[in-house]
């Protein structure tokens, strides 16, 4: 007979208000955990430019609300991850050796690399940063960025698969690192030098191809990658169990650059050659291929030209077509000039990202439950909370991406244009001002020491008088409309002068010091390499080894952008340096330090930096604002293992001393017993 009151439903009854209270603090310890990593790269982000360079945040309100969503979008995504995918990439990777071929292993290693990488936030950064090169100067990277960009996101992917099949070959058969190391980074570099010397095309790419090696190492790759490294060493037994994972990291970020130079070589030969004078570009035979069609063309040209470069298109026209392509010409000046530019919608961005995040989740997801539940025909442990995790998934990835979208980019964007001047004279697009009913009577004219005249007004602008310069080009006689475009700098020194210079570079350091540290993985790397090595790498020792690399790095990144420095003269020498390091190193320190630089490439730091460089490169006028994120990369390297030679030093002369010192007490105590 069952006792009154006891429940035989093995189900307990909660009320909402008592679910609320049960969940709250687990929900409110993830999203301190998210926002933990937020707020100092932010806030430093945003003192920087509100004080050092004294200029507002413009859109704050927008930007402030993105970052929210990061902050929310990143918790319910990395709780996904933990519930969902982790979870069932681990099973994956314990079942699939038992009942399958190591051919079947490696496909599958292949295809869950390559979707991975598509799943990856980051990497619809990549995708909108072709919106920032111009065709006439860079046109291989413009068509990679932006006609053939699914392409090039597959190919990065295709390198990421490759990876992560060698990375299980590795865990099968214990096989070094070194080797890896000592072939891709020296043929990548060999290559990189050569390209950039065949074709300028190739020179501009170079950028590009090395931080995709950074981009791929994020929040979904690395761990689903672990998660199947751990369940294969399981069943394959072979090497430390402690170290599995490691090194598959370092193959995940120097693959996809030899698959997108590889892709650029593939391409190179049906773009246009780099031209400096826009109008020849345009009539260049292979110009069109960088465009859908010509509708897109004239489009693109009208939008980023002036009419000078048009009408010389015009002429260079046979007769026939001449008429009809400068009607759409003239209604696409009107369009551009006439209408204001309409706002995406809040119900687009939403559909658009959700659309993405489906996409990208489902394309994970889908493939290892079919994998699971045809080629292995096993049951789904914990089904409930594995769909839950994908779900969550799902809404976290939408979210962070709209987040990327109104707040990071636009924030890490703005920061790079406003950055150069600390040295320079830059321009505040943001804060252009139009005044109606311009009459040139106002004009007036100052003369300088030298004799020379300059034309200015006054206009009562934001309640104050303000003198303002004169330009021809910015009155438009038939609207009776002149735009002002104000100005700083340089803030420190004069233009082109040192103390500015050091301005950027001292908050570069800065920037990559701090957001480094404030990366959750750091502290996981930390806490492993310490236990992994009994001590002797302390777990703050090698926090702080990564973050002054990465901020030098930064530094360095920032410096290549804004001299125009090619990236082979910056990231060859530390890298042939490294090789040196490498040869000398232990196995155990060069898996910990290659894979030390998938740490500083987080789901934060590589939309901002990424975003940072574009601005910066648009600023100063570069043709291409790509290469900070591998300069990250190598410089944490190289700290880690310097210090992990160190280390090694240390621990080998305290196994000396502590041999010579007890030499003497086996010789006494031998003569003791003899006695």
């Amino acid at each position: 007979m069952t006792q009154t009151g006891q429940q035989t439903s093995g189900k307990v009854k909660v009320s909402f208000s008592q679910g609320l209270k049960i969940i709250g603090p687990y929900v409110q310890d993830r999203l301190l955990e998210q926002v933990k990593a937020v707020w100092l790269i932010i806030t430093y982000l945003f003192l920087f430019q509100t004080i050092v360079l004294g200029v507002a945040i413009a859109e704050a309100s927008v930007i402030a609300g993105g970052i929210a969503l990061v902050v929310v979008g990143l918790t319910f995504f990395m709780e996904g991850l933990v519930l969902g995918l982790m979870p069932l990439g681990e099973i994956v990777g314990v079942k699939l050796p038992q009942k399958q071929s190591l051919l079947v292993i490696l496909l599958f290693a292949l295809a869950l690399g390559f979707l991975a990488t598509l799943a990856e936030p980051a990497i619809g950064v990549l995708k909108a940063a072709g919106m920032s090169v111009k065709a006439w100067e860079a046109p291989l990277l413009f068509f990679l960025l932006n006609k053939v960009s699914e392409v090039l996101v597959y190919s990065v992917g295709t390198g990421v698969g490759i990876a992560v099949a060698f990375g299980m070959l590795r865990f099968k058969y214990g096989w070094s690192l070194k080797p890896f190391i000592f072939v891709l980074v020296g043929s990548l570099l060999t290559a990189t030098a050569f390209a950039c010397m065949y074709s300028e095309n190739l020179l501009h790419l170079a950028g590009l191809a090395w931080d995709c090696g950074a981009v791929t190492t994020g929040p979904v790759t690395v761990p689903l990658v672990l998660a199947l490294g751990i369940g294969i060493s399981r069943i394959f037994g072979d090497g430390e169990e402690g170290a599995a994972g490691f090194g598959v990291v370092t193959l995940a970020s120097l693959f996809p650059i030899v698959t997108v130079l590889i892709l650029g070589v593939c391409y190179v030969g049906q773009v246009p050659e780099p031209d400096s004078n826009p109008a020849r570009f345009f009539a260049h035979e292979k110009t069109a291929s960088l465009f859908i069609d010509e509708s897109a063309q004239l489009r693109y040209m009208v939008e980023h030209t002036d009419e000078a470069v048009q009408e010389s298109y015009l002429s260079g026209l046979a007769q026939e077509s001449r008429a009809d392509v400068a009607t759409k010409v003239a209604e696409l000046r009107l369009e551009f000039a006439g209408a204001e530019q309409i706002q995406t919608g809040v119900l687009e961005i939403l559909l658009k990202n959700f659309q993405t995040g489906v996409q990208a989740i489902g394309l994970l997801g889908v493939p290892m439950l079919l994998v699971l539940w045809v080629l292995l025909r096993e049951r789904l442990p914990r089904a409930d909370e594995t769909f839950l995790g994908l779900g969550f998934a799902i809404v976290g990835m939408s979210v962070f991406s709209i987040g990327i979208e109104l707040g990071l980019s636009k924030l890490g964007d703005q920061i790079g244009g406003k950055i150069p001047a600390a040295y320079k004279t830059v321009q505040l697009p943001d804060q252009k001002t139009v005044l109606k009913n311009f009459d040139p009577l106002v004009v007036q004219t100052a003369i300088t020491a030298d004799g020379e005249k300059k034309s200015f007004f006054i206009a009562y602008v934001d309640e104050k008088y303000e003198t303002i310069p004169y330009q021809d080009q910015d009155f438009d006689i038939d609207r009776e409309t002149y735009e002002y475009l104000p100005s700083i700098g340089p803030l420190y020194g004069a233009e082109g002068g040192l103390g500015g210079i050091l301005v950027v570079l001292i908050f570069a350091f800065i920037l990559g010091y701090g957001a480094t540290l404030a990366e959750p993985a750091l502290n996981a790397l930390g806490a492993t390499v310490e236990e992994l090595t009994v001590g002797t790498f302390k777990k703050s020792l090698l926090m702080q080894a990564v973050a002054v690399g990465v901020g030098f790095g930064i530094a360095f990144g920032v410096a290549k952008i804004m001299f125009d420095i090619p990236l082979i003269v910056m990231c060859g020498p530390p890298y042939i340096i490294l090789l040196a390091i490498t040869f000398f190193s232990t196995e155990e320190f060069v898996n910990i330090g290659w894979d030390s630089a998938g740490v500083t490439t987080g789901p934060i730091t590589v939309p901002l930096v990424l975003s940072m460089g574009l601005g910066i490169g648009g600023e100063v006028g570069v043709v291409e604002g790509f290469g900070i994120l591998s300069m990250a990369s190598v410089c944490p390297i190289l700290s880690v293992l310097c210090v992990g030679l160190s280390v090694t030093a240390k621990r080998k002369k305290a196994l000396e001393a502590g041999q010579a010192s007890s030499n003497p007490l086996d010789a006494e105590v031998s003569q003791g017993a003899a006695s």
